[in-house]
C-alpha cells in the first residue's frame, strides 16, 4: 500500500511529496522546491533513502531543492522534455535533471510503477504521474482551482486540453496538487468549474 508524507516548504508552501511502500527501503521525492535538508531529514525519520526525485514541472518553487538532494545523494532525477524549453528566469537557472520522462512511460522503482501523463498548459512539459491511487498533479490541478496559464509556456487551451484528459480518468484517485489540500478525483470532476 502507498504511504505519502506531504511536506508544505517555501514562501509559497509548495508540496513535496515522499512516497513509499510499505516494505520498501527507499522512497521517492516529488517536487522538492524548498528546504532540501527538511526533505533530507524526514527520509532519514522514516527510515528511507531516495530512490529518485521526479519533477512535475520546472518552476522555481518545484525544483530549487533538487541538486542539494542529488550531491547528497546521487539520486536521479526525472523530468518531462518539454520543459527544457522554459526560460531560466522562471526556472532558477538551468533545469538539473538526469532522466526524461515521456507521456505514456511507466517509471519502475522496486515494486512501486509510476505512470507519466504529460499535461501541457501550466507550463509545456507539465506532468502528472499516477501511483497505485494516487495522483500528483503539479499545478495542473488543484482542489477547486487549476494551474495559472500567464507565464511563459502558459497556455489556456493547453491546460482545458489536460483538465479534460484527467476528467476522463477512471478509478478512485486521491489528488496530491502543487499546492493547497489533497482532493479526490470525483470531487474535482463534480465541483471544479475547470473541469467542466
Amino acid at each position: 500500500m502507498l504511504q505519502i508524507t506531504t511536506l508544505p516548504l517555501g514562501v509559497y508552501q509548495t508540496n513535496c511529496y515522499i512516497v513509499w511502500t510499505e516494505t520498501a527501503s527507499t522512497c521517492l521525492v516529488i517536487d522538492p522546491g524548498y528546504e532540501p535538508e527538511t526533505v533530507l531529514d524526514q527520509c532519514a525519520r522514516l527510515k528511507k533513502s531516495i530512490a529518485a526525485v521526479l519533477l512535475t514541472h520546472g518552476h522555481f518553487d518545484h525544483v530549487g531543492g533538487v541538486r542539494t538532494l542529488v550531491e547528497k545523494t546521487g539520486c536521479p532525477v526525472y523530468l518531462c522534455p518539454e520543459e527544457l524549453s522554459m526560460p531560466e528566469e522562471i526556472t532558477a537557472g538551468p533545469l538539473y535533471y538526469t532522466h526524461l520522462c515521456r507521456e505514456g512511460e511507466l517509471l519502475k522503482f522496486g515494486a512501486l510503477t509510476v505512470k507519466v501523463l504529460h499535461t501541457p498548459g501550466h507550463t509545456p512539459g507539465s506532468v502528472c504521474f499516477a501511483a497505485e491511487n494516487a495522483l500528483f498533479t503539479g499545478d495542473t490541478l488543484f482542489q477547486g482551482s487549476c494551474g495559472r496559464t500567464d507565464l511563459p509556456g502558459g497556455s489556456w487551451t493547453e491546460i482545458r486540453r489536460s483538465l479534460l484528459r484527467l476528467k476522463e480518468l477512471t478509478g478512485c484517485y486521491t489528488v496530491y496538487p502543487g499546492h493547497g489540500p489533497a482532493t479526490t478525483l470525483d470531487e474535482e470532476k463534480q465541483y471544479n468549474p475547470y473541469m467542466g
